[in-house]
């Protein structure tokens, strides 16, 4: 009877509860985690392949950063009214060329305090202005020069620096379409010759990732020659346009039948 109490004593004892509630929670956690493992974590059976498609094209916008600057002037109302006047030429002889107002934008207008040290102190030297204005030019392709007789035209009529000319095409996202659909039916013709391979039939589509490539399309920066902002001989710069390639990138993710 003695024993039979002290069995049931023991059994009731808080240390032997605590460790069998323990061993049917971690039993509780290994059975979830088995069965989460059998179902979440399904095997994918699936062929990942990368497609790529090219196009190339010839520019047929360009746009051409022009920039005016006016140093060291005694007051800054006169650094703007001689700013504002070289701009209105400049502005004049673009229009000239052919380019419509509506293709003109400032891009930046600037007057700021120029310093220089004198016996270790900072004292105001002048006033510098600046503005600098974007050029669309439309069908450069039917007019190879266009370019370079802008820039010459604006280094006559004042421009002292070109941040940059860039090109472009005007039916960028219809070749960028047209590159994506090359990609894809390289990525699919390169699934199907995996799949014939390894004796395996394709399912439906269940992911993919598109990446485009933009074309380097850029020319940083031309300093005319002769006089460039001074109203003197501008040697009209030779700016080629060449030829340029889009590329898009395709990953695609087959399941398997």
């Amino acid at each position: 009877m003695d024993q039979n109490n002290s069995s049931c004593a023991t059994w009731r004892s808080p240390k032997i509860i605590i460790a069998l509630i323990a061993i049917l929670v971690l039993g509780s956690i290994i059975i979830v985690s088995i069965l989460r493992e059998r179902l979440v974590n399904e095997p994918q059976w699936q062929i990942s392949v990368a497609g790529q498609g090219r196009i190339a094209y010839d520019p047929d916008v360009a746009r051409v950063n022009l920039e005016v600057e006016i140093s060291k002037v005694a007051k800054p109302e006169d650094a703007l009214n001689q700013l504002n006047e070289k701009m209105k030429q400049v502005i004049a002889a673009i229009e000239k060329s052919g380019i419509p107002k509506e293709n003109i934008q400032t891009q930046n207008y600037t007057l700021n305090p120029q310093y220089d040290i004198v016996d270790g102190i900072s004292k105001i030297n002048g006033y510098n202005a600046n503005q600098s204005i974007s050029v669309k030019i439309n069908e450069i392709n039917k007019n190879a020069n266009k370019v370079a007789e802008i820039i010459a035209a604006a280094g006559k009529a004042g421009t002292n620096k070109i941040n940059g000319v860039s090109f472009e095409a005007s039916n960028l996202n219809d070749l960028k379409q047209e590159a994506r659909i090359k990609a894809i039916l390289d990525a699919r013709t390169k699934a199907k010759n995996i799949g014939n391979a390894l004796g395996v039939k394709l399912g439906k589509i269940v992911g993919w990732w598109e990446n485009y490539i933009y074309p380097e399309s850029t020319i940083d920066q031309y300093y005319g020659k002769g006089g460039m902002g001074g109203g003197g001989a501008m040697t009209e710069p030779s700016i080629p346009t060449g030829s340029r390639e889009l590329v898009v990138e395709v990953n695609v993710n087959y399941k398997i039948k």
